[in-house]
């Protein structure tokens, strides 16, 4: 095992991709599973709209290491989890990469993500400040013990940034999806916030009928 291998752990995992080819696309979903999941699992919400919603989409769901971007609850202090935090974040990175290349650009591009990969979504989002499609969190949070202002600088232009979650969610705290939602205020993003009484670890139809929207505006 190389250093390199050490440095950036999900490097050379697959990508598995539905719908248009990226280079005959007018726009792509990047999708960011939970952990414990697959690009596979994830997926399913493609299948889920995949009769309701605009068919010149190319869809791109990386799979973690391990299934797991990084090891540790994403509320530790963010130490604990590198370079795994990182890694994901570079996977991130290289993905939007391929996309401008292949003409696709940041503001035609949603990020998407449920649990750890909704935590990933908007970290990478809050961390690289622009104007993307959407981003989109379904029971996710900003990453770290705290929340830390500084690490989240510029202006989102305006994106449109969805943040759904239970009103008791065992694994996000909904204090957080609170202060994650001030971040992307403040950064100039266009919020909409959904706290689901009794709705648990999942995603329900009215957060599916808002990722429709939002992929129809792109």
């Amino acid at each position: 095992m190389t250093l390199e291998d050490i440095n950036h752990p999900h490097k050379g995992q697959p990508v598995l991709e539905k719908g248009r080819r990226p280079e005959d696309a007018a726009a792509a979903v990047i999708l960011l599973h939970g952990r414990g999941a697959s690009a596979e699992s994830i997926l399913s919400l493609e299948r889920s709209l995949r009769d309701t919603v605009r068919s010149d989409l190319a869809w791109l769901a990386p799979q973690a290491n391990y299934h797991t971007w990084y090891p540790y609850h994403f509320i530790q202090p963010e130490e604990k989890n590198e370079p795994s935090l990182t890694s994901a974040l570079k996977i991130v990175e290289e993905l939007l990469e391929r996309l401008s290349a292949a003409g696709i650009p940041r503001e035609k591009t949603v990020i998407a993500g449920f649990s750890q990969g909704a935590c990933l979504s908007l970290e990478y989002a809050g961390r690289n400040p622009g104007r993307y499609g959407g981003v989109l969190a379904l029971s996710g949070g900003l990453i770290g013990e705290t929340v830390d202002d500084a690490k989240y600088q510029g202006s989102m232009e305006e994106t449109p940034v969805f943040l759904g979650c239970s009103d008791f969610d065992p694994h996000i705290p909904e204090d957080r999806v609170h202060e994650s939602a001030e971040v992307f205020e403040r950064l100039g993003a266009d919020v909409t916030k959904k706290i689901y009484e009794g709705l648990g670890h999942t995603i329900n139809k009215d957060e599916l009928n808002y990722f429709r929207r939002m992929l129809e505006a792109l």
